[in-house]
């Protein structure tokens, strides 16, 4: 499981959305891999940033699929029903909350809107099978997980979203992990204050 937040490093998810959108123009799918999902919270910061990037026939083609490994079978149930308790929302901008969330007929409880959920589709999958959930992802998005892994295992993991990733796609990762020196020659870093990687090959 990554533990993560709303709006968590929006610079480098802001990075991300520029380059892929710019990339992704004319695509009649645009696909978007959030390995490492958690409750979501992730996700939809990534589908807000999108939304308001993207003009409304764009946005209609996006499909993000989260993903993350939960025992307990839980994560799934809360992406897809994306009801959030107020606290956890207070570093969402007040326009960005203000457009897409929802009361949600709970006490101090908001859902995401029904244009945002129905971008997104939650799947378990755990990463150290190695085997990506599909292929031809214009960007894939794997922050706050790789660090629990072990060395080798990161490589593998790497490997398989390199595997996943359209030609020309990006990869985002976490700031504190930078691209083994192994996989040098498989991405190119194209922004130099974040982890955000372009396919080669």
């Amino acid at each position: 499981m990554a533990f993560t937040f709303f709006m968590r490093d929006q610079p480098t998810l802001e990075y991300a959305a520029d380059h892929m959108i710019r990339y992704a123009s004319g695509r009649s799918r645009v696909r978007i891999w959030d390995a490492g999902s958690a409750l979501g919270q992730e996700t939809y910061t990534l589908a807000m940033i999108f939304a308001e990037k993207m003009n409304h026939f764009a946005f209609k083609n996006l499909r993000i699929d989260a993903t993350d490994y939960d025992e307990a079978n839980r994560f799934g149930d809360i992406v897809t029903r994306a009801v959030y308790p107020y606290d956890e929302l207070q570093r969402t901008p007040k326009n960005l909350f203000d457009k897409y969330f929802e009361p949600s007929g709970e006490p101090d409880k908001f859902r995401i809107i029904e244009d945002l959920r129905s971008r997104i589709t939650f799947q378990y999958h755990n990463l150290l099978s190695f085997k990506p959930i599909g292929n031809d992802y214009c960007l894939i998005v794997c922050k706050n997980v790789l660090l629990h892994f072990q060395y080798p295992e990161r490589i593998q993991v790497i490997r398989m979203f390199h595997e996943a990733l359209a030609p020309g796609g990006y990869l985002a990762c976490e700031n504190t992990q930078k691209m083994p020196v192994e996989l040098s020659h498989l991405f190119e870093q194209v922004v130099p204050d974040a982890q955000l990687f372009k396919k080669i090959g």
